[in-house]
């Protein structure tokens, strides 16, 4: 009698992944959701060799990879999936109250992954992680990081001013905020002997760590703006957005833009889709408090600029209000408006990626 992992039967194995920093634990499952085996890999290049190799092992037609994580302790799997042409899903982690009810431990976590692309819970396409936008996520971590740090200078500079010495609060205190920055870094504390000396030695070393770190957020700024300008220039010139929120929006979208498949899917996941709130007689939709929220961000951003500045989207506001709409539910709509502005804008970068695949 053959054995399970050699019958020539077996059509497709979903192969779940519980995915983890050192180790990750597959469960494969069969057509009709049997288990097949579990194992666990080291979380390295030698892991995921071997686990593509046991995973083959079952000589089905199709293998399919079920993976949670993939965006962080299963990006590296991920990708040695997809160099072998095999098919990749995201699965997101169980919900729980089914944790309440089956509990909990790597291999049932691998399993439910596995029964979720078996039962076509799960079917979102993860995220390529070798290309331009990949950069653009990098270089977008490293200044945000930047950016955080540097706000938090400045708030600290301003703590040590309130509880200075009179004489020096009292010269500082009235500047703005970049006159501040500059008179800060150039005192001199002396020797350090005193309150005072100590107090300037300190306004000085967080004044010259938010100059350090100003630089280094306009040289993110700088590779943001031109590596987005030549993905997408038309998106980087619209108004309101710039190259900080049309990196946001690349990021969200992937390298692999066209695992995206439609419009809606697009504002769903930049979470901007209204969801059905009705009841009885009351027919109306709420805001959809799921998708992407750095993208969510990048879109109110974008909005409340064009309400200020944008003569079309003040008309709109305006007569909007006239129809008895709040503000939130109009910035809800425009932010809505906005991300089908931006798909339309996508789309010639997804038709320049499919034809490049084809040519390929």
């Amino acid at each position: 009698m053959p054995s399970v992992k050699s019958d020539p039967r077996l059509r497709r194995v979903v192969i779940g992944v519980d995915t983890h920093k050192h180790v990750h634990v597959a469960v494969a499952l069969d057509d009709i959701g049997g288990r097949l085996d579990t194992r666990s890999f080291t979380a390295d290049r030698d892991g995921y060799r071997q686990l593509l190799e046991w995973a083959a092992g079952f000589g089905a037609k199709r293998l399919v990879f079920g993976i949670e994580g993939t965006g962080s302790y299963g990006a590296g799997l991920t990708s040695a999936v997809r160099r072998r042409g095999l098919g990749a899903v995201e699965v997101l982690r169980t919900d729980r109250r089914d944790r309440r009810l089956r509990g909990k431990s790597d291999t049932i976590d691998a399993e439910n992954a596995a029964r979720a692309v078996l039962n076509d819970t799960a079917t979102a396409v993860p995220t390529t992680n070798d290309g331009t936008v990949e950069m653009l996520r990098q270089i977008k971590v490293a200044k945000d990081v930047a950016v955080k740090a540097r706000t938090s200078a400045m708030i600290t500079l301003k703590a040590v001013l309130v509880t200075a010495d009179p004489e020096l609060r009292e010269q500082l205190q009235p500047l703005t905020k970049m006159a501040l920055i500059h008179r800060c870094a150039g005192l001199r504390p002396g020797t350090v002997d005193s309150v005072t000396a100590a107090t300037k030695h300190t306004l000085r070393a967080i004044a010259r760590r938010w100059q350090h770190l100003d630089a280094e957020v306009k040289t993110h700024e700088t590779l943001l703006g031109e590596l987005t300008t030549r993905l997408v220039p038309q998106l980087v010139d619209a108004f309101g957005i710039g190259a900080d929120t049309a990196s946001e929006m690349l990021i969200v979208a992937g390298d692999n833009i066209d695992r995206v498949r439609s419009e809606p899917a697009w504002a769903r996941l930049c979470g901007v889709a209204p969801i059905p709130a009705s009841s009885g007689m009351t027919n109306r939709h709420r805001l959809n408090r799921g998708g992407h929220r750095q993208a969510n961000a990048a879109l109110y951003r974008a909005v409340i600029v064009r309400m200020r500045f944008h003569q079309p989207t003040i008309a709109y506001v305006a007569r909007r209000t006239t129809e008895g709409k709040t503000k939130a539910e109009i910035i809800r709509c425009l932010k809505r408006l906005l991300a089908r502005e931006i798909w339309a804008l996508l789309r010639s970068l997804r038709t320049l990626a499919t034809s490049t695949t084809q040519a390929a």
